[in-house]
């Protein structure tokens, strides 16, 4: 058990940490994956979401739908998408605290989505009032 000390120095770390979005590039599971094989995919992404859940490190994330996709380009030009000649697009993302972009990219290494070859994860850190963006 931690003293009041260390248990207020650990609280105070956990706030200085940042937050990194973590971006799923792969193809849409429903066209090249059985249901049952779907649900296994779901099953690993809730474990392993879990796991960094149960180190109070998960904020928050989604899904993205492959159907019903435009997008929009200059000048307004509208195509229906994400798809054109890419294989991977973004399958959806999640949110997480870390204490370094290293620590991110652990949390990434584990992603069930990293099991089809092709497949990335591509850790961002959000940016909050820095001034800059």
């Amino acid at each position: 058990m931690l003293n009041q000390s260390a248990e207020g120095q650990a609280n105070k770390n956990q706030n200085k940490m940042d937050e990194f979005m973590l971006i799923f590039r792969h193809q849409d599971g429903s066209k090249i994956a059985s249901p049952e094989q779907m649900q296994i995919w779901m099953k690993q992404t809730m474990d392993w979401i879990g796991g960094i859940a149960a180190q109070n490190k998960f904020i928050g994330g989604n899904g993205l739908s492959f159907d019903n996709s435009k997008i929009v380009k200059h000048n307004n030009m509208v195509t229906n998408g994400p798809f054109g000649e890419i294989k991977e697009t973004i399958g959806g993302y999640i949110i997480v605290k870390a204490n370094s972009v290293d620590e991110a990219v652990e949390f990434a290494k584990g992603s069930p989505v990293l099991q089809e070859e092709g497949n990335s994860v591509e850790v961002r850190k959000l940016v909050k009032g820095d001034g800059l963006h």
